[in-house]
């Protein structure tokens, strides 16, 4: 059991990606754990068993013992009795599993799938946004009314907040909560809550969200989920852009749907008549240099003082910079000396043109963003955004997930190897222990109802099958198993030494390992109830893990005391029958010729 429990984790030990990242030292601690504890079982445990245990007849127990050792005894009997009933019916029992596998492919299919749940980390990450143009005075002044809203909750301790640094017409708060056990809404309420009062605020987009626990990757963006489109042709590419966005915003689950393109920022060009600047005396050089003293916000000297050293920038009033006619007032001195009137020399056009123009794999790019609605897993909008984009995107233009869905996808594809890859290494082992390649079938049999309760305790809690849910599943994998280990291994001895029939050594198997059984199972249980019970700060990723583990060991307990000793006697069957087939084919060979006398 020792060797087979640890050797679940050695494919997560040697997984690479993202799943490799996250659980190496998990797999390193449980395995490591494992190896220590079969060592202290073979040493530590034999010493203190001949310094505690009493001999025979000398033992004396309390009432509370004698009665819940009447309450094992009329269970055990009930086991029998039930056991041997169901081994009567050997055929429906194996229907019976048949009919759970196939269950728990579709359970496996129809469960919706997420990557790393959402946690309470007491923070809410927050970007502005206002309409393209809008200059930094306006962006002050929206960015204060957020700031009044944000900070009306009383379960908000500090709000911070800032402009620049990212798209101009962007900014960003900060929001740090109080503690989760002092708040009466949690994230994710809060920041619902506070939907309809940023929506409110004229000329202004709030998109709030909660911080995930690890940020894979990425660009930031105004909502958690990203969504990359790429093309050569920036006109294709942006039109199909725009359509899939509407698309999008009318698919059920998605919210927050929007996108970082911005092609329409007013902007004002300028076109030099060059001939008639070449005549007035006046250079394409000495315009920009003009514009760019009015405009530029240009440092042109220090104010040094004893304490503090002050910048001198030269600009406009900014009555002149919010007013576009203020251009036809500027002067240009020519190289004769007098000055000239830029309107004078060029021409001033009002048009749009992109803020930003983002780039991604040197190709043009745009990303669209959307968050979740609530009870919607990430696996269910992933494939929503493929399916419209397959109908909406021209065949030049390329896509992909970014962040934390492109890691999902990902993860779905590495999650099932590694589970794959746990069951053949377990069988591998259990192959060489057992020196046959059968009954370590007899043994994995158990996995499909650990699975199978899994997925159903998993759905019946409305919690997505996450990467912490499918560690939980792998971790079934090595529990579970136990109990088919001490009934098979009793069972072969009892045929080996003791010559009895395959049905005779499994029924004596299952009535003397039953009790071993029950309390592996009762201490795994008890020890997984705590983190599925979700107490304390970061539960919500521990959670998953444990409802995973407690309903996939609820149970297979169960019916692996019942179905494995049927699967037993009709892999042992098989096992004869091929015996047979290999002795018979080995009698049919032609025997050697005898060698020629001398």
């Amino acid at each position: 059991m020792t060797l087979s429990l640890a050797a679940v984790f050695l494919p997560v030990l040697f997984m690479g990606g993202i799943i490799g990242r996250l659980f190496h030292e998990f797999a390193v601690t449980i395995g490591a754990a494992i190896l220590v504890s079969g060592v202290v079982s073979l040493t530590l445990t034999p010493m203190l068993c001949s310094r505690f245990l009493r001999a025979a007849g000398r033992e004396q127990h309390g009432r509370l013992y004698e009665a819940s050792e009447r309450v094992y005894e009329k269970t055990l009997r009930w086991y029998e009795r039930s056991l041997e009933w169901v081994m009567q019916r050997r055929p429906a029992a194996l229907a019976f599993s048949i009919a759970i596998l196939a269950a728990t492919v579709v359970l496996f299919a129809v469960t919706p799938k997420g990557f790393l749940p959402s946690e309470d980390n007491a923070q809410i990450f927050g970007i502005t946004e206002t309409v393209q143009g809008t200059s930094f005075d306006d962006m002050v002044a929206h960015q204060q009314q957020v700031m009044a809203v944000l900070q009306q909750e009383p379960g908000v301790t500090g709000v911070m907040s800032f402009l620049g640094g990212g798209t101009i017409n962007q900014g960003r708060v900060f929001l740090q909560l109080k503690p989760r056990s002092q708040r009466k809404m949690s994230v994710d309420q809060i920041i619902r809550a506070y939907g309809g009062k940023l929506a409110a605020i004229p000329g202004v987009q709030v998109f709030l969200q909660n911080p995930p626990p690890i940020r894979i990757g990425g660009r930031l963006s105004k909502s958690l989920y990203q969504f990359t489109l790429q093309s050569p042709d920036m006109a294709s590419l942006y039109q199909s852009s725009k359509e899939l966005e509407a698309r999008l915003r009318q698919v059920p689950g998605l919210l927050n749907v929007t996108s970082d393109l911005q092609i329409s920022n007013p902007q004002a060009t300028v076109t030099i008549n060059r001939d008639r600047a070449a005549a007035l005396g006046v250079t394409a050089e000495q315009v920009e240099e003009a514009l760019y003293d009015a405009y530029g916000s240009g440092q042109v000297s220090t104010i040094y003082t004893p304490t503090n050293q002050y910048w001198v920038v030269m600009e406009l009033l900014p009555d002149y910079q919010r007013d576009l006619s203020a251009l036809s007032l500027l002067y240009i001195r020519s190289r004769t000396g007098p000055l000239v009137p830029l309107a004078s020399l060029a021409g001033i056009t009002s048009t749009v043109g992109p803020l930003t123009v983002n780039h991604s794999g040197q190709l043009p790019s745009v990303t669209i963003s959307f968050d979740l609605q609530p009870n919607v897993s990430l696996g269910t909008a992933v494939a929503a955004v493929q399916r419209v984009a397959r109908q909406v995107l021209p065949s030049s233009v390329t896509t992909s997930f970014g962040g934390t869905a492109q890691a999902f996808q990902s993860s779905q594809t590495g999650l099932v190897f590694l589970l794959i890859l746990a069951v053949l290494v377990i069988y591998l082992v259990l192959g060489i222990l057992y020196e046959s390649f059968i009954h370590p079938l007899t043994i994995l049999s158990a996995l499909p109802f650990a699975g199978f309760g899994a997925l159903v305790t998993l759905l019946l809690f409305r919690i997505e099958l996450s990467v912490y849910a499918f560690v939980g599943i792998i971790m079934l994998v090595g529990l579970v198993k136990k109990n088919g280990i001490m009934m098979i291994d009793f069972a072969l001895e009892a045929q080996r030494i003791e010559g009895k029939s395959p049905t005779e050594a499994i029924l004596q198997a299952c009535s003397i390992r039953f009790r071993p059984i029950m309390m592996t199972t009762m201490a795994a249980l008890m020890g997984t109830l705590p983190i599925a019970l979700g107490v304390g700060q970061g539960s919500e990723s521990r959670r998953p893990l444990g409802i995973a583990v407690v309903g996939g060991l609820a149970f297979s307990q169960f019916i692996t005391l019942y179905v494995t000793p049927v699967i037993y006697t009709y892999l042992d069957q098989v096992q004869r029958w091929l015996g047979r087939t290999s002795l018979a084919r080995a009698g049919a060979e032609p025997l050697p010729a005898p060698a020629p006398a001398d």
